[in-house]
């Protein structure tokens, strides 16, 4: 065999081994257009079945501008549930400063983009976001997932839910346990390395079944291959 024959074979087994990962953000949002995939995530997050999740859809990710000096909020991805709840994801790998201060950036903007001159506050619907994150965000302990809501500091009794922030820190993730939780094991999925792990997880449910799908048609398709391969080099 020539050498430009063993390294066409080469090129080919490469790329038949080649999967889009879902911490590069173009690829998490490709990801997210994909119905049953959301209805996954998000059912996993709520604690919930995924057949309770009865319809989600996108919405715009810049969020309104009141004035015109006001800064704009661009979200990754704005999801919408059937009861009102909006949902903010976001995939962030390296390390940015003022997160939290941007996350309650965010959080309020979803919230007063909901409301118009003369409106009542009732139309309020609640609003979640969630920060899925490639570097350590809490040092001062190893839970690679929390919940965090308004409540009373003494009691803990919740104040209102209309705002809820859950931050998935990804490098915090523990051995693997059989019992865990719905969340923990799409955050594996998300943390995924390679096509074989990710393989490995799709034979655990439909919802997973159908993420690896999903990858797998993105990685094919040349144009978004390239999209994403840009997108890597400005990681």
């Amino acid at each position: 065999m020539s050498k430009r024959t063993g390294t066409k074979v080469q090129k080919n087994r490469t790329d038949d081994e080649f999967i889009m990962l879902p911490t590069v953000d173009f690829c998490f949002k490709e990801l997210m257009r994909n119905e049953k995939v959301r209805k996954g995530i998000i059912a996993a997050l709520l604690g919930v079945r995924p057949e309770e999740i009865k319809e989600t859809r996108l919405l715009p990710t810049i969020l309104r501008k009141e004035y015109e000096d006001d800064k704009y909020g661009i979200l990754d991805v704005r999801v919408e549930m059937h009861d009102g709840t909006q949902i903010d994801f976001e995939m962030q790998v390296a390390e940015f400063d003022f997160w939290k201060k941007r996350i309650v950036f965010y959080l309020s903007k979803m919230v007063t983009d909901q409301i118009h001159k003369g409106d009542d506050y009732d139309k309020i619907q609640k609003c979640i976001h969630v920060s899925i994150l490639d570097f350590v965000h809490f040092p001062e302990d190893n839970r690679c997932y929390r919940k965090i809501t308004f409540c009373d500091t003494k009691t803990g009794e919740i104040y209102t839910d209309i705002m809820e922030i859950h931050v998935l820190e990804l490098g915090k993730l523990p051995p693997e346990d059989q019992n865990e939780e719905g969340i923990i094991r799409w955050m594996r999925f998300l943390n995924a390395k390679s096509r074989k792990e990710l393989k490995e997880m799709a034979k655990q449910d439909e919802y997973f079944g159908e993420a690896y799908e999903e990858l797998d048609r993105l990685s094919a398709d040349e144009k978004k291959r390239l999209e994403y391969e840009t997108r890597l080099k400005y990681k």
